[in-house]
């Protein structure tokens, strides 16, 4: 499952950036307006080198994307953000992370988050519903590296959104999204109460599958790999990331590796709920 190397991967790259978050920096600007720093740059190569040994390709959002004549033929892959929420970087709000996915035949079959400021690592596998949080400054997470799958442990969401009276929305911290306010407020006069819980970069899914959150909806436009290892994790956690239209898991490695409009939530979405949100989606109130 090349757990033990996504997880290296991914704790070498945020060694190198909070290096550089402990420093000054400057930010450059990208043709579609992101910004990009020398953190990305450096992440994206330490995360590249150890990620070589399993002969799999890499598609990241620091390097130039290959055709989809070329990555059509790719049953397995590895997917990565090495800096998601760069914005937050910037800010130095510590709300940014490393991500790492493994795509097999387009689903995301596992992933590794690491958020380099708190040092928090969120680690999924598909098929037994294998996940885990731990620490990775605790010496104890790499102390038998090979035996990590022995740690991993099935989870359910700590509260069930079937029994809750309120409804915890994920929104994003950096990126105001006007229909997810409409959304929220359409939710309220059905009679919902809705609770914002404001998170950046990947930090949102992560909270879902720790039941801290029941859904995030996104109405923005997000890339394939800002998601993929957040998708593995929530999975893994009993939950899923949806198309909000087909109401269908994404899938990765697509054409356009721009993801559909989508619905994340922790496995116990009321039916009545998601239907309220999928009208809502196709008859939006402006």
């Amino acid at each position: 499952m090349h757990v033990t190397t996504a997880l290296k991967a991914a704790i070498a790259a945020s060694a190198s950036i909070m290096q550089v978050y402990e420093g000054d920096f400057s930010a450059q600007y990208k043709s579609d307006g992101s910004p990009v720093t020398v953190a990305d740059k450096q992440a994206d190569a330490i995360i590249r080198k150890h990620l070589q040994s399993t002969g799999l390709p890499v598609i990241s959002e620091e390097s130039k994307l290959l055709p989809y004549e070329t990555r059509r033929h790719w049953s397995r892959l590895w997917l990565v953000d090495p800096l998601d929420g760069t914005k937050e970087f910037l800010k130095r709000n510590g709300e940014f992370t490393v991500n790492i996915a493994l795509i097999e035949n387009g689903k995301p079959v596992m992933g590794v988050i690491t958020a380099p400021v708190t040092g928090r690592v969120w680690i999924g596998a598909a098929g037994p519903g294998l996940y885990m949080v731990g620490n990775m400054y605790d010496g104890n997470l790499m102390a038998d590296p090979e035996k990590i799958f022995d740690k991993l442990k099935a989870h359910t969401p700590s509260r069930a959104l079937a029994h809750q009276d309120v409804v915890r929305i994920v929104v994003s911290r950096s990126h105001p999204d006007n229909h997810t306010e409409t959304m929220i407020k359409h939710l309220e006069g059905q009679g919902k109460r809705v609770r914002r819980v404001p998170r950046g970069s990947s930090l949102k899914l992560c909270e879902i599958a720790m039941g801290q959150a029941d859904i995030y909806t996104r109405f923005g436009p997000t890339m394939e790999w800002d998601i993929a290892a957040g998708h593995a994790i929530l999975q893994a956690a009993g939950g899923d990331v949806v198309d909000m239209q087909s109401g269908k898991p994404l899938i990765y490695n697509k054409p356009d590796m721009l993801n559909p409009y989508f619905v994340a939530s922790n496995g116990n979405l009321p039916e009545g709920l998601m239907i309220i949100i999928r009208h809502w989606h196709a008859n939006p109130q402006k």
